[in-house]
């Protein structure tokens, strides 16, 4: 009904337009709508290039006699006038003009009045440029994209995540089968999404994980920090896990991933804040599996410590799946290191660096992903300072490998060993049926 007066391209496609406006009213898609027709008014090249605009760019003082600025178009009116002229509107009835101003008042044009000068003067969009010009599925995809007030979807894809690609999998059958393949799950009965909890050590890549299946999958991403949603005040926390989960429902389908879960669904047993605490996993789990249906809104959350977390939170229907995700392999390291430095590119690395012998050498052995972006860091540093005590302009800024060798010497693996025994109990626990004797080991100190 919208675009009924407007010329789309041939290969306009509504579905698509429909899947990325999740949670979108009337009055927003009609917003769009207009945006999308100025967008595509301003791509058209042969608009920008007509004598009017010269006219426009020229200062108030140079301009003809024949265009003298005293008729003004309303401020704030620019975009009615060119959405009026898709629609089949003509100049003269879509441009509301001021009373004209006396001579000896007339005051040197600002850019915004040259441009409405312009608009005055001459009919800025012909009736030829009018029927070569329409509206494409790009015109809609930069407005869309700017919108306020909705979950957008992330810009991480797998090339960032460089690794993991057995938890690429597990996530692509938890998040991204159930949105490309509906009727299938729902001819199994596989209609309630499933939550997946990932859990290991810090830095090794879970909210890129997150993020990069979002991206992957094209759905909305809500990211929600574990403490974030505590308040001192009653009522306040819980009034948050509410607006979190409704405006995932609003833009269905859309992922929440919960950053430090531990921190927000502690064992109510354990527990000492009281029935604050209590009352937010409550209201946790009634969002999670509760009357409210949460079809279409995917449960993600991350951890450190997942055996303070409360159990009730992991039981089938809410977080049921739990993949372990532990320190990067050699392997896994060389390929992070190439996502980090885009093959090389980004920072500009010397003929004499290889990544390879550097993701495999002992001195980055217990690195995280987060130690190897610093190692990348650090390295770029070390160039840049060498660069600017030598002042040689003429050499090309590059990374070498003696900079990754000093840059090994000051960074640590942020994973101590005592650290990496107690998430290999985790690992062990989490992905295999543990014995009785290493639950007991379980106590961390």
């Amino acid at each position: 009904v919208l675009t009924g007066n407007l010329t789309l391209s041939p290969d306009f496609d509504f579905e698509k337009i429909a899947k990325y406006t999740p949670g979108y009213v009337g009055a927003d898609l009609l917003s769009l709508t207009r945006e999308a027709a100025i967008s595509a008014v301003n791509r058209d090249e042969s608009i920008e290039d007509t004598p009017a605009l010269d006219a426009a760019q020229t200062p108030a003082a140079q301009l003809p006699v024949e265009i003298e600025p005293d008729i003004i178009v309303e401020e704030g009116r620019l975009d009615e006038f060119v959405w009026n002229l898709m629609c089949g509107g003509s100049a003269s009835e879509s441009l509301p003009l001021q009373e004209p101003m006396p001579v000896d008042e007339v005051k040197p044009l600002s850019t915004l009045e040259e441009l409405q000068l312009w608009l005055r003067e001459k009919i800025p969009i012909s009736d030829d440029q009018l029927q070569n010009l329409c509206i494409t599925m790009d015109d809609f995809g930069e407005p869309s994209a700017k919108r306020e007030g909705f979950a957008t979807v992330p810009d991480t894809t797998w090339d960032d995540v460089g690794s993991l690609r057995n938890i690429r999998e597990e996530l692509q059958m938890a998040i991204l089968a159930p949105v490309r393949h509906v009727e299938k799950f729902e001819a199994l009965g596989m209609c309630v999404p499933t939550g997946v909890l990932l859990c290991g050590p810090p830095g090794c890549g879970k909210t890129l994980l997150a993020k990069a299946i979002a991206n992957e999958a094209g759905i909305n991403f809500i990211s929600v920090k574990g403490p974030e949603l505590l308040n001192m005040y009653v009522g306040e926390s819980e009034r948050a896990v509410r607006v979190c989960f409704d405006r995932a429902r609003n833009s269905a389908p859309c992922v929440i991933f919960f950053d430090e879960l531990d921190a927000l669904c502690p064992k109510r047993s354990d527990s000492r804040e009281g029935g604050s605490t209590m009352r937010v996993v409550n209201q946790l789990l009634t969002e999670m599996d509760g009357v409210s249906s949460r079809k279409g809104v995917y449960l993600l959350a991350a951890s450190n410590r997942p055996d303070i977390i409360d159990p009730a939170v992991l039981r089938p229907g809410r977080l049921d799946k739990i993949l372990y995700v532990g320190l990067p392999s050699r392997k896994d390291r060389v390929d992070i290191l190439r996502a980090i430095t885009k093959n090389g590119t980004q920072p500009k690395l010397d003929e004499d660096v290889d990544l390879e012998s550097i993701g495999t050498s002992e001195q980055v052995k217990g690195y995280t992903g987060a130690d190897l972006a610093a190692l990348v860091r650090e390295a770029s540093t070390l160039a840049l300072k060498e660069f600017i005590i030598a002042d040689s302009a003429s050499k090309p800024l590059m990374v070498s490998s003696r900079h990754f060798i000093a840059a090994t010497e000051k960074i640590r693996p942020s994973v101590t060993e005592k650290d990496q025994k107690h998430y290999e109990k985790l690992r062990r626990m989490y992905t295999a049926v543990p014995e009785q004797a290493e639950v007991e080991e379980m106590e961390y100190s």
